[in-house]
Protein backbone atom coordinates (compact mmCIF):
# COMPACT_ATOMS: atom_id res chain seq x y z
CA UNK A 1 0.00 0.00 0.00
CA UNK A 2 1.38 3.38 -1.00
CA UNK A 3 1.24 6.53 1.11
CA UNK A 4 -1.56 7.98 -1.04
CA UNK A 5 -3.52 4.74 -0.77
CA UNK A 6 -3.10 4.73 3.02
CA UNK A 7 -4.42 8.30 3.20
CA UNK A 8 -7.40 7.41 1.04
CA UNK A 9 -8.12 4.27 3.09
CA UNK A 10 -7.93 6.14 6.40
CA UNK A 11 -10.13 8.95 5.06
CA UNK A 12 -12.75 6.42 3.92
CA UNK A 13 -12.79 4.86 7.39
CA UNK A 14 -13.18 8.24 9.07
CA UNK A 15 -16.01 9.20 6.71
CA UNK A 16 -17.73 5.90 7.49
CA UNK A 17 -17.53 6.52 11.24
CA UNK A 18 -18.78 10.11 10.83
CA UNK A 19 -21.61 9.22 8.43
CA UNK A 20 -24.22 11.99 8.53
CA UNK A 21 -21.83 14.51 10.08
CA UNK A 22 -20.45 15.76 6.73
CA UNK A 23 -16.73 15.62 7.57
CA UNK A 24 -14.13 17.69 5.77
CA UNK A 25 -10.69 16.08 5.83
CA UNK A 26 -7.37 17.81 5.15
CA UNK A 27 -3.83 16.50 4.95
CA UNK A 28 -1.13 19.11 5.54
CA UNK A 29 2.48 19.42 6.63
CA UNK A 30 5.31 17.33 5.13
CA UNK A 31 3.03 15.07 3.07
CA UNK A 32 1.34 18.02 1.35
CA UNK A 33 4.74 19.63 0.73
CA UNK A 34 6.14 16.43 -0.81
CA UNK A 35 8.70 16.30 2.00
CA UNK A 36 7.55 13.10 3.71
CA UNK A 37 10.47 11.11 5.14
CA UNK A 38 9.78 7.53 6.31
CA UNK A 39 10.98 6.98 9.85
CA UNK A 40 10.87 10.68 10.64
CA UNK A 41 7.76 12.39 9.26
CA UNK A 42 4.20 12.04 10.45
CA UNK A 43 0.98 12.45 8.48
CA UNK A 44 -0.81 15.59 9.67
CA UNK A 45 -4.59 15.35 9.45
CA UNK A 46 -7.46 17.66 10.37
CA UNK A 47 -11.07 16.47 10.39
CA UNK A 48 -13.81 19.09 10.73
CA UNK A 49 -17.47 18.10 11.05
CA UNK A 50 -20.79 19.88 10.67
CA UNK A 51 -21.95 19.00 14.19
CA UNK A 52 -20.26 17.98 17.42
CA UNK A 53 -18.79 14.48 17.28
CA UNK A 54 -20.96 12.08 19.27
CA UNK A 55 -19.62 10.01 22.14
CA UNK A 56 -19.99 6.82 20.12
CA UNK A 57 -18.15 8.33 17.15
CA UNK A 58 -15.35 9.58 19.40
CA UNK A 59 -14.98 6.15 21.03
CA UNK A 60 -14.53 4.58 17.59
CA UNK A 61 -12.22 7.26 16.19
CA UNK A 62 -9.88 7.41 19.16
CA UNK A 63 -8.72 3.83 18.55
CA UNK A 64 -9.00 3.81 14.76
CA UNK A 65 -5.26 3.90 14.14
CA UNK A 66 -4.82 0.69 16.11
CA UNK A 67 -7.77 -0.94 14.34
CA UNK A 68 -6.25 -0.14 10.96
CA UNK A 69 -2.88 -1.56 12.02
CA UNK A 70 -4.59 -4.80 13.06
CA UNK A 71 -6.43 -4.94 9.74
CA UNK A 72 -3.26 -4.21 7.75
CA UNK A 73 -0.37 -5.79 9.71
CA UNK A 74 3.00 -4.30 8.90
CA UNK A 75 1.56 -1.19 7.27
CA UNK A 76 4.07 1.63 7.92
CA UNK A 77 1.62 4.54 7.60
CA UNK A 78 -1.46 4.20 9.79
CA UNK A 79 0.40 4.76 13.05
CA UNK A 80 1.82 8.01 11.66
CA UNK A 81 -1.48 9.90 11.39
CA UNK A 82 -1.54 12.79 13.86
CA UNK A 83 -4.03 15.61 14.36
CA UNK A 84 -7.50 16.37 15.57
CA UNK A 85 -11.18 15.85 14.85
CA UNK A 86 -13.96 18.17 15.97
CA UNK A 87 -16.72 20.36 14.61
CA UNK A 88 -15.84 23.28 12.36
CA UNK A 89 -17.64 25.61 14.75
CA UNK A 90 -15.50 24.51 17.71
CA UNK A 91 -12.34 24.69 15.61
CA UNK A 92 -13.05 28.28 14.55
CA UNK A 93 -14.37 29.57 17.88
CA UNK A 94 -12.11 27.66 20.26
CA UNK A 95 -15.05 26.67 22.42
CA UNK A 96 -14.88 23.50 24.49
CA UNK A 97 -16.49 20.56 22.76
CA UNK A 98 -15.85 16.86 22.31
CA UNK A 99 -12.78 16.30 20.13
CA UNK A 100 -10.51 13.40 19.23
CA UNK A 101 -6.74 13.85 19.33
CA UNK A 102 -4.12 11.60 17.72
CA UNK A 103 -0.56 12.29 18.82
CA UNK A 104 2.91 10.80 18.77
CA UNK A 105 2.64 9.39 22.27
CA UNK A 106 -1.00 8.32 22.17
CA UNK A 107 -4.57 9.34 21.55
CA UNK A 108 -7.42 10.63 23.64
CA UNK A 109 -10.88 12.15 23.67
CA UNK A 110 -10.48 15.80 24.66
CA UNK A 111 -12.67 18.86 25.18
CA UNK A 112 -10.87 20.92 22.50
CA UNK A 113 -8.19 20.84 19.83
CA UNK A 114 -6.29 23.66 18.20
CA UNK A 115 -3.38 24.10 15.82
CA UNK A 116 -0.44 26.34 16.45
CA UNK A 117 0.01 29.25 14.05
CA UNK A 118 2.49 27.33 11.89
CA UNK A 119 0.17 24.37 11.45
CA UNK A 120 -2.66 26.73 10.52
CA UNK A 121 -0.47 28.50 7.98
CA UNK A 122 0.54 25.18 6.45
CA UNK A 123 -3.09 24.09 6.26
CA UNK A 124 -4.13 27.31 4.53
CA UNK A 125 -1.12 27.56 2.22
CA UNK A 126 -0.65 24.00 1.05
CA UNK A 127 -3.13 21.67 2.72
CA UNK A 128 -4.70 18.97 0.55
CA UNK A 129 -8.48 18.60 0.68
CA UNK A 130 -9.05 14.83 0.74
CA UNK A 131 -12.84 14.89 1.04
CA UNK A 132 -15.74 17.16 1.94
CA UNK A 133 -16.25 20.87 1.38
CA UNK A 134 -13.28 23.20 1.44
CA UNK A 135 -13.91 25.54 4.40
CA UNK A 136 -10.55 27.30 4.57
CA UNK A 137 -12.09 30.58 3.46
CA UNK A 138 -13.62 30.73 6.95
CA UNK A 139 -10.24 30.45 8.70
CA UNK A 140 -8.19 33.56 9.51
CA UNK A 141 -4.56 33.50 8.47
CA UNK A 142 -2.16 33.64 11.48
CA UNK A 143 -0.65 37.02 12.18
CA UNK A 144 3.05 37.74 12.46
CA UNK A 145 2.56 38.33 16.20
CA UNK A 146 0.99 34.90 16.67
CA UNK A 147 3.86 33.22 14.84
CA UNK A 148 6.44 35.20 16.82
CA UNK A 149 4.78 34.23 20.11
CA UNK A 150 4.71 30.56 19.10
CA UNK A 151 8.42 30.69 18.26
CA UNK A 152 9.11 32.14 21.72
CA UNK A 153 6.92 29.48 23.35
CA UNK A 154 8.70 26.62 21.59
CA UNK A 155 12.08 28.15 22.45
CA UNK A 156 11.10 28.04 26.14
CA UNK A 157 10.03 24.41 25.78
CA UNK A 158 13.33 23.59 24.06
CA UNK A 159 15.27 25.04 26.98
CA UNK A 160 13.18 23.09 29.49
CA UNK A 161 13.27 19.84 27.51
CA UNK A 162 16.68 19.96 25.90
CA UNK A 163 16.70 16.21 25.26
CA UNK A 164 13.84 16.50 22.77
CA UNK A 165 14.81 17.50 19.26
CA UNK A 166 11.17 18.07 18.32
CA UNK A 167 10.96 21.41 20.10
CA UNK A 168 14.09 22.60 18.30
CA UNK A 169 12.55 21.65 14.96
CA UNK A 170 9.42 23.62 15.86
CA UNK A 171 11.59 26.64 16.64
CA UNK A 172 13.35 26.26 13.28
CA UNK A 173 10.03 25.91 11.52
CA UNK A 174 8.86 29.09 13.22
CA UNK A 175 11.92 31.08 12.25
CA UNK A 176 11.56 29.89 8.66
CA UNK A 177 8.07 31.36 8.48
CA UNK A 178 8.47 34.39 10.72
CA UNK A 179 11.62 35.90 9.29
CA UNK A 180 10.33 36.73 5.81
CA UNK A 181 6.65 37.25 6.59
CA UNK A 182 5.12 40.65 7.20
CA UNK A 183 1.88 40.90 9.11
CA UNK A 184 0.22 42.71 6.20
CA UNK A 185 0.97 39.87 3.78
CA UNK A 186 -1.35 36.98 3.12
CA UNK A 187 -0.46 34.26 0.62
CA UNK A 188 -3.04 32.87 -1.75
CA UNK A 189 -4.80 30.24 0.29
CA UNK A 190 -5.07 26.67 -1.00
CA UNK A 191 -3.64 27.56 -4.39
CA UNK A 192 -0.57 25.34 -4.38
CA UNK A 193 1.50 28.33 -5.57
CA UNK A 194 4.27 29.68 -3.35
CA UNK A 195 6.01 33.04 -3.51
CA UNK A 196 9.70 33.32 -2.79
CA UNK A 197 8.84 35.70 0.08
CA UNK A 198 7.68 32.62 1.98
CA UNK A 199 10.62 30.39 1.12
CA UNK A 200 14.01 31.51 2.46
CA UNK A 201 16.01 29.20 0.18
CA UNK A 202 15.73 28.14 -3.44
CA UNK A 203 15.75 24.46 -2.47
CA UNK A 204 12.83 24.94 -0.10
CA UNK A 205 10.90 26.90 -2.69
CA UNK A 206 11.41 24.11 -5.22
CA UNK A 207 10.34 21.48 -2.68
CA UNK A 208 7.23 23.45 -1.82
CA UNK A 209 6.33 23.69 -5.49
CA UNK A 210 6.20 19.89 -5.64
CA UNK A 211 3.20 19.88 -3.30
CA UNK A 212 0.93 20.00 -6.34
CA UNK A 213 2.14 16.54 -7.37
CA UNK A 214 1.18 15.08 -4.01
CA UNK A 215 -2.14 16.96 -4.11
CA UNK A 216 -2.99 15.46 -7.50
CA UNK A 217 -1.90 11.97 -6.47
CA UNK A 218 -4.27 12.00 -3.50
CA UNK A 219 -7.14 13.68 -5.29
CA UNK A 220 -6.98 11.29 -8.26
CA UNK A 221 -7.81 8.46 -5.88
CA UNK A 222 -11.11 10.01 -4.83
Amino acid sequence: MTLSEAIRTMADEIVSVLAGNEPTIYIFGSVALDDFRPGWSDIDIAVLTKHEITGQQADTLVGLRQVMLERFPGNPYFRLFEGGMLSLDAFLSGKKERAVYWGTSGQRIADSWRMDSFGMAELLDSGVLVCGDDVRHKMPYPTYAQMRDDVARYARFARQHGDSVGWLLDVARGYMRCAPVKSSQKPQQASGRWKTDYAPTRALCERQSKSEKTRLSIQMMK
